[in-house]
């Protein structure tokens, strides 16, 4: 399961190993609740604003317990306001959150528009419909909030959120879930004096130990890495999938280290520039190989989670040995024990917004060199 051990009823009602939903017929052991938006008075006026600087709590319950469906939809008229609402989940009365991101990344829609695709955990409805489906335990409480960093309204904001509580305590092995937001806009290349992808020049160079990888999350703890979304905005022309993932597990010096950033998302040769969306892994948005092309990828570990004892970094190169310019914008979903390390701070509300980057070479109109590293 993806919380390790649950316990003796719940593992006696899934369906199989490798399961967290329970068997249909077993009757099951908790209680079923639901935070949603409707409205009070029993009108139909089920949504409600969320104003510039405003946070508005969308579930506060008490445990031990598990969030098992998050489920939300918004109606807002400014330009990528996927970017703008930040998404914060607590768990037990913690101060630092365990999830903080941008609504929309957390959602897989890094380029802050809307558009549809599905997996085992986390899918986008044709009509912008954000559906959640990780299990979230809690033993005391649990805490999501939203917040409009924005500087107009989200006129219609409708959630149901489904938990469940418990008569027993949870395992004392339970893990928390947890996800963390990062971006570069851009990553550096250590060079734009490059043709195409199999110039010499970069398709020679080597980066054995990950140096200036961009890096999808970095944890302490004992946990498991479940898996990631990115959206990726080009500065340059050619294929962004040249780097290699790369995972660092319990202080190893010498990554695990993949084939290529297709191959690691489950597709092959650039994708065949087609989009595709499968349980557990794809591509549901694929640009052309030019500047200003914008693309989206997604891996989730569910059937062989990647276990740490004591501490874990995945990455990613930005092309081949780190030598694109391009934007990358990442959500990494993984389940800890507490305490975890606190998230990076997130960028500002317009630095987050996915803008073309003055880089340099192919296909970048105003050529100059990318300042901060020099060829390795």
């Amino acid at each position: 399961m993806l919380l390790g051990a649950w316990s003796a009823v719940s593992l006696a009602q899934t369906t199989q190993q490798g399961s967290w939903m329970p068997d249909l017929t077993r009757q099951q052991d908790y209680n079923w609740h639901l935070s949603s938006s409707f409205e009070k008075t029993g009108g139909n006026a089920d949504s409600l604003a969320l104003n510039p600087g405003q946070t508005l709590t969308v579930l506060d319950a008490d445990g031990p317990g598990m969030v098992s469906h998050i489920w939300f939809t918004i109606n807002d008229r400014e330009p990528y306001y996927l970017k703008r609402i930040v998404l914060r989940m607590y768990w037990d009365d913690e101060k630092d959150p365990s999830v903080e991101t941008p609504i929309g990344d957390f959602f897989g829609l890094g380029l802050g528009i809307s558009s549809p695709w599905q997996s085992e955990v986390l899918s986008v409805g044709n009509s912008g419909a954000l559906n959640c489906f990780f299990p979230m335990p809690y033993r005391h409480h649990a805490r999501i909030t939203l917040t409009n960093e924005g500087k107009e309204a989200a006129s219609n904001l409708y959630w149901n959120i489904e938990y469940r509580t418990y008569s027993h305590p949870l395992p004392a092995d339970t893990l928390y879930f947890n996800a963390e937001y990062r971006q570069a806009q851009p990553n550096h290349g250590w060079t734009n004096e490059w043709y195409t992808n199999g110039d010499p020049l970069v398709n020679y160079h080597r980066n054995p130990n990950g140096t200036d990888n961009y890096v999808w999350l970095e944890a302490n703890g004992h946990g498991q890495y479940v898996g990631v979304t990115m959206s990726v905005l080009q500065n340059q022309d050619g294929w962004w999938g040249e780097g290699d993932p790369m995972f660092f597990i319990d202080g190893d010096k010498t990554p695990v280290i993949g084939t290529g950033s297709e191959d690691y998302f489950l597709g092959a040769w650039d994708f065949g520039g087609k989009p595709f969306s499968y349980s557990l892994y794809g591509a549901p948005v694929v640009g052309r190989e030019l500047a200003g092309s914008r693309s989206s990828v997604y891996r989730f570990h569910l059937d062989s989670p990647i276990p740490f004892k004591k501490h874990f970094k995945a990455t990613i190169e930005h092309g081949n040995a780190n030598d694109r310019s391009d934007n990358f914008y990442s959500v990494a979903y993984w389940y800890q024990s507490e305490p975890h390390l606190p998230l990076p701070p997130l960028p500002s509300m317009d630095d987050r917004i996915p803008t073309l980057q003055i880089v340099g070479g192919p296909g970048n109109a105003q050529a100059g060199k990318p300042s901060g590293l020099t060829p390795k």
